[in-house]
C-alpha cells in the first residue's frame, strides 16, 4: 500500500471517528453524508474500527439530575511501594463493580494517570454519603496502596463525551 493511499485511510478514519464522537447513533446515510463518503464506506470504516479495537464500544450520554444520580471523581496517589498481583488483579477483574454496584454505585471511568495522582476513577452514586462509603470501600479494597484520596463532585457538565449539554444555559444557575 503506498503511503498517499494509507495516509488517505488515516484521514478517512479521522473523519468518520469525529463523527462517531458527535452521534454514533447517527442515521448512516445522514453520517455519510456529513463525512462526505457513500454510505458503504462509512459502514467498511466503521466495522474496520471496531475490528481493530479502535472503537471500543459505544454509549449514551444521560442527564443525570433527572435520574437523581451524582457525578463524582476519584483521584488516587499510591504508596511508594510496588503494587502487589493481588490488588492488580482486583484492579482489572470486573468483581469490584460487582461489589459497588450493590452499593448503588456505577463506575464510568478507572485510569491509571500520570501526574500529582496515579489512578482516577469517575462514578455515579446517588448522593455524597454513598460516595464516601465507595471511598472508604476503595480503601478497605485496597489497603496499604494509596497515601491519599480525593473526592470531588462534577456540578455541572457543559460538555461530556464530545457532545455540549442542552441544557448548557443552567451553569448561569450553579455559578
Amino acid at each position: 500500500m503506498s503511503k498517499t493511499s494509507k495516509k488517505q485511510i488515516e484521514l478517512d478514519e479521522k473523519k468518520v471517528i469525529n463523527q462517531l464522537q458527535k452521534n454514533c447513533m447517527e442515521n448512516l446515510d445522514i453520517f455519510a453524508k456529513n463525512c462526505g463518503f457513500s454510505r458503504q464506506k462509512v459502514w467498511r470504516i466503521i466495522k474496520n474500527l471496531e475490528r481493530d479495537k479502535i472503537v471500543w464500544g459505544y454509549t449514551a450520554i444521560i442527564d443525570n439530575d433527572l435520574l437523581k444520580r451524582k457525578h463524582y471523581l476519584l483521584l488516587m496517589k499510591r504508596n511508594a511501594q510496588k503494587i502487589n498481583q493481588k490488588i492488580i488483579d482486583i484492579l482489572i477483574s470486573r468483581d469490584f463493580e460487582d461489589v459497588v454496584s450493590k452499593l448503588g454505585v456505577t463506575i464510568e471511568t478507572s485510569s491509571y494517570i500520570h501526574g500529582e495522582y496515579d489512578w482516577m476513577t469517575t462514578f455515579l452514586a446517588s448522593d455524597i454519603v454513598t460516595a464516601k462509603k465507595f471511598c472508604e470501600l476503595v480503601k478497605t479494597n485496597y489497603p496499604d496502596t494509596f497515601q491519599k484520596i480525593e473526592l470531588l463532585e462534577t456540578l455541572f457538565d457543559i460538555k461530556r463525551q464530545n457532545v455540549f449539554n442542552p441544557n448548557s444555559t443552567k451553569i448561569r444557575d450553579v455559578i
